[in-house]
């Protein structure tokens, strides 16, 4: 039986991670120290395979007996924590990383690094491919996270080359499904919450920056391929269908039900303008490609916002 630790287990990611792991036979160890993640992403987990340990990882990291893979997801991910969390940011993305390679090089564990598609910054090529170095500011706002983890990269790859540990980075593009918080930040949750709660969904500047967003549940699977793979360069994963954040706007809308309109506000300093992965080393040595169509995922998606707005409701009514 595989043993496996995940950092940063309990946030959204981390938490479908556990989940998909634990059903390929792994035995998981979930580690978070709870800033942006919630030990009700892991609740539902009844198993005598897994563990919840509370860390931060940025802090010397023990684990007793053998660990086979390390899949290192301790960051904040989205814009709203990192700018909240700037030096904590930093850290896990630099001590955190560190700690976590120098636990799999002395396990001899496999490393997979959740690195983002946000190293490429406002790109100047289009998509982007792993190749491409990226267009990032490293002193604006947003740099605490995108340098924290170009960083994070040229680390794992040290330790790649000079103490032949096995690892493999995955650059992350838009992601969104069932356990994101209904405050998380961004756009998805943000206008599912919006939709759902009568306000006027915010798009920022004119709202023809695109992204490309894709189902947790895909993405999960390829990064279990990934993990299993011989892939020690990045690899991009994501989905490649395209669309401006006003049409997903508009998309909620129209799926909600919601009669809310749309308000504009000023776009953020260095907020992409584009965004859309080139897949072709994911399909080509994982053999692997979303397959949940975007509606069957905003349902989905949808169906997890209403019930934790009633629940949210419950708790609060006297």
């Amino acid at each position: 039986m595989p043993r496996t630790l995940i950092t940063g287990g309990a946030g959204f990611l981390g938490s479908h991670l556990c989940d998909h792991l634990l059903t390929k036979g792994h035995e998981v160890i979930c580690m978070d120290n709870l800033l942006t993640g919630n030990e009700n992403n892991i609740a539902h987990i009844r198993s005598d395979k897994f563990a919840f340990v509370k860390h931060d990882v940025t802090n010397y990291i023990e684990v007793d007996g053998r660990l086979d893979y390390i899949l290192h997801f301790a960051s904040p991910a989205s814009p709203d924590d990192y700018l909240q969390f700037p030096i904590q940011t930093l850290k896990v993305g630099s001590l955190g990383t560190h700690k976590a390679l120098g636990l799999a090089k002395a396990k001899k564990a496999a490393f997979l690094l959740a690195s983002t598609s946000e190293v490429y910054g406002d790109p100047l090529v289009h998509p982007q491919k792993e190749s491409y170095w990226g267009n990032v500011n490293p002193v604006g706002p947003r740099g605490v996270y995108d340098e924290a983890k170009r960083f994070a990269e040229a680390l794992t790859m040290a330790y790649h080359r000079a103490h032949g540990v096995d690892t493999k980075i995955v650059r992350i593009f838009n992601t969104y499904g069932p356990r994101m918080r209904l405050k998380d930040g961004r756009a998805i949750p943000n206008f599912l919450r919006q939709a759902l709660e009568g306000e006027n969904l915010t798009v920022y500047g004119d709202g023809n920056q695109t992204r490309s967003f894709c189902y947790v549940a895909d993405l999960v699977e390829g990064l279990y391929r990934l993990l299993l793979s011989g892939c020690n360069e990045p690899v991009n994963l994501g989905n490649p269908n395209e669309m401006t954040i006003e049409e997903m706007a508009r998309k909620i809308l129209q799926l909600t039900g919601s009669r809310s309109r749309i308000d504009y506000l000023p776009l953020p300093q260095d907020d992409p303008k584009v965004r859309q992965p080139d897949i072709a080393n994911a399909r080509s040595y994982l053999g692997w490609e979303p397959r949940v169509g975007l509606e069957e995922g905003l349902r989905e998606t949808i169906a997890y916002f209403k019930k934790t707005l009633e629940l949210q409701k419950t708790w609060t009514r006297p």
